[in-house]
Parts: C-alpha cells; sequence; structure tokens
C-alpha cells in the first residue's frame, strides 16, 4: 500500500508513540475520525501515499484503495497495522517516518476514499479476455493465476484488486516502466563460465538465489561468481502493443481487472 511514498519496513520501533506490546491491544475503532483529522490525513496521504495508489486513492504502482472494503484491512486495528508496519514479501513497506497518531488519521482518510465508491467498468468482453491470456498472450508461461502458471512474474490472482485498468494497460504496452520491487533483473557468470539470467528470488551478504528464464530455480554462493550484474530498468517481460488488437486489449484488461482472488 504507502510509500513514506511508504520504503521498506525499517524499526517499528522507530517514532512509536506506544510502548512495546501495546499495538496488540489498539482500539476496535480509529479514535482520530474528526474532520480535522481526516484533513491532516489527507495531507499526509498526498505527500507520502498517493505517488503510489494515486491522488483519489484508486491505484497505480500501490494497490487501489477507492472502495469499500479493503480485504488486508477489513476494521480499523488491521488498517492501522498494515499502515505502519507494510505487508511483508511485498511492495507495500511500513510508515516508519510516522507517529501513531498520523498513522490513525491517515487511516480514516482511506477509509473516507471508499465511500460511495463503485467497481471500475472496463469496456470489454472478460470471457475472450481469458482465453487471449491463456493463449495468444501466454501469460500463464511466467504468471500465476489461481493454481496455474509460471513464477516468474508477480502473482495476478488478486490484481484486479492491487491495480486499476490504466496501470495494466501501461504494463501491457510498456512493461518496462511499471516493473514491481523484488523483481530485479539478474545476469550472473561463475568461476565456472556458466551464465544465467533471470529475476532475483532473495539475496543476502553471501547467497543470491535467483529463477532463469525456463523458470528454474538456481543458488549460488558469491563467492563462486566471476561477475554478477543487476538491472532494475531491464524485464523478462515484452511489450503486447504489436500482440494484441485494440480490441483485444480492452478484453485482456476487462479480464485482468475482474481478478480478485479465489473463489
Amino acid at each position: 500500500m504507502f510509500r513514506v511514498g511508504l520504503i521498506l519496513l525499517v524499526g517499528l520501533n522507530a517514532v512509536s508513540a506506544q510502548p512495546p506490546g501495546e499495538e496488540n491491544k489498539l482500539p476496535k475503532e480509529n479514535p482520530y475520525q474528526s474532520e480535522s483529522d481526516v484533513a491532516r490525513g489527507r495531507q499526509l496521504f498526498m505527500g507520502h501515499c498517493a505517488p503510489c495508489h494515486g491522488p483519489a486513492g484508486n491505484g497505480g504502482k500501490g494497490a487501489n484503495l477507492a472502495r469499500p472494503a479493503l480485504p488486508r484491512a477489513a476494521d480499523d486495528p488491521s488498517l492501522f497495522r498494515v499502515i505502519k508496519n507494510g505487508i511483508p514479501n511485498s511492495e507495500m513497506p511500513g510508515a516508519w517516518e510516522m507517529i501513531d497518531h498520523e498513522v490513525w488519521q491517515v487511516a480514516a482518510f482511506v477509509r473516507t476514499l471508499g465511500r460511495g465508491a463503485v467497481e471500475e467498468h472496463v469496456s470489454g468482453d472478460r470471457v475472450r479476455g481469458e482465453q487471449l491470456v491463456r493463449t495468444k498472450g501466454n501469460c500463464l508461461q511466467c504468471h500465476t493465476i489461481g493454481r496455474e502458471g509460471g513464477r516468474m512474474g508477480p502473482v495476478l490472482t488478486e490484481v484486479g484488486y492491487r491495480r486499476n485498468s490504466e496501470h495494466l494497460r501501461k504494463t501491457l504496452l510498456d512493461p518496462k516502466s511499471t516493473i514491481p520491487e523484488g523483481f530485479a533483473y539478474v545476469e550472473l557468470t561463475t568461476k565456472t563460465k556458466r551464465r544465467i539470467a533471470g529475476i532475483r528470488v532473495d539475496e543476502d551478504t553471501y547467497t543470491i538465489q535467483l529463477r532463469d528464464l525456463s523458470d528454474g530455480l538456481h543458488s549460488f554462493f558469491k563467492s563462486e561468481l566471476a561477475s554478477l550484474q543487476k538491472d532494475p530498468t531491464r524485464t523478462p517481460m515484452p511489450s503486447f502493443k504489436s500482440t494484441f488488437s485494440d480490441s483485444e486489449m480492452l478484453d485482456v484488461i476487462a479480464y485482468l481487472v475482474s481478478l480478485r482472488g479465489l473463489k
């Protein structure tokens, strides 16, 4: 969700107004919901969160927040925790620069985004879009939908919750412009002259794991490598500008927007 455009989850005690353990005793309802709190929450949101979620909260790089119910934040305490702590293994970091009072104010503003919100309507045939995703687009080679697909790219099972149609169109036409965090392109050469290119899965001081372009998983000690290059501007995802016609693109986007998790 947020960035502060909210950046990686850093220590949770950084600027917290609560003693350790107090977060488990959060009030059931947001204690800061006055007009002035919502106004201040909007200011904080525009400065820290809008770059990813959009000024209206309808998504972009970040998730779409302008909807009646947020899957990961059904109540006020859960929304507070998501904003403050972030979401592990996602692009949503914690709001370590905010004190708890400010986190509650942002949460109060976020709740206003979903009032009166309606599901985004995208012209296009969802059924035909699904067929195109599975056949002409060959998207399941790299992406997982439900229990099917590859693991090279981001999981698309709930992409309709996380991305709006504009962001999806941009990704399909120019994938380099929307590369998600956590999908760094890596090229390495071992000391035995073995060359592998793919997406980094994990890395620490001494090791690196990556998934190659055939969906194979590899792990190396860095001491085994002759070279290691990372290119955050490169992606194995192709542009579909010449793959889909204008009407087919609408169909594909309509299908992707409809993906809201397993039924």
